[in-house]
């Protein structure tokens, strides 16, 4: 029987947990000048992306994997904080695959079944998350539109977001920038190419730590399932924000879908037609992951970290610390290096609101710039609306515009939360 590269990978991996075999399994399979032992020993793949998988230096160590979910909601903080993780080198990460299951699912559902239609997408979100964490980033060619065309794309959202897919042996004209720091939206696509599934799951499979970030996934008790498979040794950064400042950071950054609440904020009259739940819901699954979390369960335990974005963006290397120690990694120059370029930068100001994804900013500015965008009755309504996760995270209410405006006045409090055991 004839197995394909990817079910021998699998199997490698589910069954032994060693990468070094795996890669060498994968490599060995891989059709064209690395095919086998002999070839990668005796002469030069004549394209250079396959040059380092024929070397023995891609390997790593002989020891399995170690997982990171970064797990929050829209507009809190994620994509800053998710560089933390894509800028170590031992890390491979990626920027909210789930977008592309969401957009197969969008096109094809049907108001009748949205009930269905939610536990489906869990699986899915579920089951793609598994394959990616096990390196099989062909899997994503079930969702991928237009469809891969011999496991190659240019549709891969966001890719850019990911350094280990701009960057050898998925594109060699990105080993110009790895002193540089990251490329832009736009070098990556315009220097490498279309990008290669196939080299993406050699780049995943020579890193020591499978860090992926989403916003598609509404409590962590969904994410149940995943924690308890034996196949990854997962763990959970939680990070939340100011629900105040969530939604001032969606009306800037999703003006139709927030045009409601724009037209409230420069009224100050609350129209009959703005949707409520657009944030009621997140404060809903906010509390009841954090809540879930600080507990404790069996399933959970050592797995889960809290992190609240205004700590990270006041006291970014402290917390940096904190997560690298929580997930494993050690501490790199080049991560340290850019926390300082991008938590103190004003070139781009107010880089928050210039660009939906921008990572550049002086982050103590931010954190608590919602303040001088929200008006008051908007502010005083949603800490009504969301009073019990307000008080759960130690954010402070405000009680008039003069206590809103005065920014010395921290609306953070300091707080501890329980470590993870």
């Amino acid at each position: 029987m004839e197995c394909s590269w990817k079910t021998v990978l699998l199997l490698v991996c589910a069954s032994l947990g060693v990468q070094y075999t795996a890669i060498r399994t994968l490599r060995d399979t891989l059709p064209g000048p690395c095919q086998g032992s002999f070839n990668c020993h005796t002469r030069q793949p004549r394209d250079s992306r396959w040059k380092a998988i024929c070397e023995d230096t891609l390997l790593p160590v002989e020891s399995p994997q170690k997982h990171i979910l970064l797990f929050a909601t829209t507009r809190s903080g994620s994509s800053f904080t998710g560089q933390l993780l894509n800028q170590h080198p031992g890390v491979f990460y990626v920027f909210e695959p789930l977008y592309h299951v969401q957009q197969a699912f969008t096109n094809t559902s049907s108001r009748l079944h949205r009930t269905l239609d939610r536990r489906a997408l869990l699986g899915a979100y579920r089951d793609l998350l598994l394959n990616l964490y096990t390196c099989d980033l062909r899997f994503m060619e079930n969702y991928i539109r237009p469809e891969p065309q011999e496991h190659v794309t240019g549709s891969f959202f966001r890719r850019s977001s990911s350094h280990a897919l701009c960057t050898p042996p998925v594109c060699p004209a990105g080993s110009e920038s790895v002193a540089n720091g990251l490329p832009d939206e736009t070098w990556c696509p315009k220097n490498c190419g279309a990008l290669n599934l196939s080299l993406a799951s050699v780049s995943c499979l020579s890193k020591g730590h499978v860090a992926i970030k989403t916003v598609r996934i509404p409590e962590i008790g969904d994410l149940r399932t995943l924690i308890e498979d034996p196949r990854l040794d997962l763990k959970v950064i939680h990070l939340v924000r100011d629900p105040r400042a969530i939604l001032a950071s969606r009306m800037m950054a999703f003006s139709d879908q927030f045009r409601a609440w724009k037209i409230w904020n420069a009224t100050r009259r609350q129209p009959r037609y703005v949707d409520l739940s657009q944030i009621t819901s997140t404060c809903k699954d906010m509390a009841a992951s954090v809540e879930m979390g600080l507990q404790r369960p069996a399933w959970l335990r050592g797995r889960y970290l809290l992190v609240r974005y205004e700590d990270l963006a006041f006291h970014p290397e402290d917390k940096a610390s904190e997560i690298y120690r929580f997930v494993g990694l050690k501490k790199d120059s080049r991560v340290w290096s850019w926390i300082s370029q991008n938590t103190n930068s004003d070139a781009c100001s107010p880089s928050e609101w210039n660009y939906r994804y921008s990572t550049t900013r002086d982050s103590r500015a931010t954190a608590e710039s919602w303040r001088r965008r929200l008006d008051f009755d908007i502010v005083n309504t949603l800490q009504n609306l969301c009073n019990d996760t307000l008080a759960l995270l130690g954010y402070k209410q405000v009680h008039s515009l003069v206590q809103l405006r005065n920014m010395s006045y921290s609306l953070v409090e300091a707080q501890t939360f329980q470590p993870p055991l």
